[in-house]
């Protein structure tokens, strides 16, 4: 089956819609014949991308911050009452961090957590019912450092483990009912995750300290997704980096440790300086 047989006419949820990843999903779901619910917390923005997406019958935007279980009810009843139904679910909203924990100020771990992986829970509590009813499909967008863990990324790594945890946890429960459950995990992607990353006092840090133009483009990082998807796969590690990473971990995790060092060491501005 192609991809435009296997999302022609599906509903497909995206949070963090409004740009990087999550943006790039909606377009490629909405030219490929799904009905798409864009959410995101800057509800403007996301109606003048909306065009850009589906024909105004196949797309609704949503405001939603999904770390108010509230607003994660309220979107998923929107979606079923304007399609009728629910098919997919792409947990995509997150946010990022870049401070050493010594000088963290725990509130920023404590939004990492309820941004990143409460918000992944809070979406696919309310979505399950639906989903199990299509027997559809939930995706979270983790990270490689929900495999091998970053440095200065506490709370970013934290959540994705955790994301990875629960999502591996509600695949095994629903092994019977025809749920997919993706873990989707891409390697260094360019988006603007990084100039909103928080810093050590929870503010923006504005800047990436990456070369955001050699990096796999949103674009790119859809299609793979589109493509798991449609193949029904429970893992996706993107990036020959990626991969090597997950399994350099698994094998010799005390080099990693070491080689992972070095690597966020040579950033720009990094936080071992």
């Amino acid at each position: 089956m192609n991809l435009q047989q296997y999302f022609s006419g599906k509903v497909v949820i995206v949070t963090g819609a409004s740009s990087g990843i999550g943006l790039a999903s909606a377009r490629l779901f909405g030219s490929l014949g799904a009905k798409v619910v864009m959410a995101a917390r800057s509800y403007d923005k996301l109606c003048t991308l909306a065009p850009s997406v589906a024909d105004p019958s196949h797309v609704l935007c949503v405001k939603c911050d999904v770390s108010y279980e509230a607003d994660c009810k309220a979107m998923v009843d929107a979606a079923v009452e304007r399609f009728g139904r629910l098919d997919i679910l792409v947990n995509n909203a997150g946010l990022s961090m870049r401070a050493m924990f010594k000088d963290l100020d725990l509130k920023v771990i404590h939004k990492l957590m309820d941004v990143n992986f409460w918000g992944t829970v809070n979406c696919t509590k309310y979505a399950l019912p639906y989903l199990l009813e299509s027997k559809g499909q939930v995706v979270g967008v983790i990270s490689i450092a929900g495999y091998s863990a970053l440095p200065a990324r506490t709370g970013y790594s934290s959540s994705k483990y955790a994301i990875r945890g629960f999502l591996d946890t509600l695949r095994i429960e629903h092994m019977k009912d025809g749920l997919g459950v993706l873990v989707f995990a891409p390697g260094y992607t360019s988006s603007n995750v990084r100039n909103a990353a928080l810093t050590a006092d929870g503010s923006a840090q504005g800047e990436t300290p990456l070369d955001e133009d050699k990096l796999m483009s949103a674009e790119e990082c859809a299609r793979h997704l589109a493509r798991g998807l449609c193949k029904r796969k429970s893992e996706l590690i993107l990036t020959g980096l990626g991969k090597a990473t997950v399994w350099a971990h698994r094998l010799f995790p005390r080099l990693t440790d070491k080689l992972t060092y070095k690597y966020i060491a040579r950033e720009t501005d990094s936080p071992f300086k």
